[in-house]
């Protein structure tokens, strides 16, 4: 006889990582080419959203996984199920690829066969009793040797979009990825969720941590990471650019240069919330006040704007001056 299959504890985690990247694309993809890009499952279409914002979201895909679980305190707990990764497209432009994976507080001694852990995607059992605070930990400093990696399965997934026949494979302007790490702690359904804390680090990583009511899909967590994780990019690059040009010192057409691909490119993708699910939109307002991100982009915004209106100012003074 086959044994019945033996249900899950509730999960105790939510863990996840986020790369965003530049498109590699000289133009901006339409609707239609990133549903083509985007479709990962012949089974399940690329959902496509148009206002406020054009967003594609593909579906999801599985990776089965059997190793270690990440822990910052050394201990080896085994850890089996699959991991889900989906990737989206905001305005044709911007890229990103996201995995995750939920676990409980214990899990069975022994392994289960394939077809059970197929049957919940994105669980991740354990092998007897999880250390959850180290997990949380482990997986916000990144995974050791022979731990699950969630940055490789993400990355991976960004690596196959980008070799894709519809893209050439130039870009705009130059720009580097960034990672953004998280970790939700579940807490009983109807509770109202928060967010914890959020980090810079070097090299373009963030962590950050949350409170997630169990009855908040583990997807609606990444979604607003996913959310998070490309208004930061937008903040980052936009102040990379400037603090790297000659604005101060320049004037004429490398003034232009500089700022054309803000100006085409970037500055109408500042949409927070656009794309969140309602249960958790308000963790945003946590953002807002510190370090309060659209402030920060209103500034960078402005400074752009008001240095092309004097770049236009100057032009005609300047070629009247050539003309005598």
């Amino acid at each position: 006889m086959t044994a019945a299959p033996v249900h899950p504890a509730r999960p105790v985690l939510a863990c996840g990582e986020v790369r965003t990247c530049l498109l590699p694309s000289l133009q901006a993809l339409d609707s239609r080419a990133a549903a083509q890009l985007l479709r990962l499952r012949a089974d399940e279409p690329v959902r496509i959203s148009e206002r406020p914002s054009m967003h594609a979201l593909s579906p999801e895909v599985l990776t089965g996984v059997d190793c270690r679980l990440p822990a910052s305190n050394g201990s080896k707990v085994r850890g089996v199920g699959t991991v889900a990764a989906r990737a989206a497209l905001t305005e044709g432009r911007l890229l990103q690829a996201t995995a995750w994976f939920s676990v409980p507080a214990a899990g069975p001694d022994l392994r289960r066969p394939w077809g059970q852990y197929l049957v919940r995607p994105g669980l991740v059992e354990p092998f007897g009793k999880l250390p959850e605070q180290a997990t949380a930990e482990g997986v916000l400093r990144g995974a050791g040797r022979g731990e699950l990696d969630l940055g490789v399965i993400a990355e991976g997934l960004l690596a196959q979009l980008r070799r894709h026949a519809l893209l050439d494979r130039r870009v705009p302007f130059k720009s580097s990825p960034t990672r953004l790490r998280w970790v939700a702690r579940r807490e009983p359904a109807g509770e109202r969720a928060s967010l914890t804390s959020f980090t810079v680090a070097e090299g373009g990583l963030r962590t950050m941590e949350l409170s997630l009511p169990a009855d908040v899909p583990a997807a609606s967590a990444a979604g607003l990471c996913e959310d998070l994780a490309l208004h930061d990019w937008l903040l980052t690059t936009v102040q990379h650019m400037l603090d790297n040009s000659r604005l101060g010192a320049a004037g004429g057409p490398p003034v232009i240069e500089t700022l054309q691909p803000v100006v085409v490119h970037l500055l109408h993708l500042w949409m927070p919330r656009a794309h969140v699910d309602p249960a958790l939109a308000h963790l945003w307002d946590v953002l807002e006040q510190r370090p309060g991100f659209s402030r920060q982009w209103e500034n960078l915004s402005r400074r752009i704007r008001d240095r092309l209106a004097l770049q236009a100012v100057a032009t005609p003074q300047q070629a009247l001056s050539d003309a005598r």
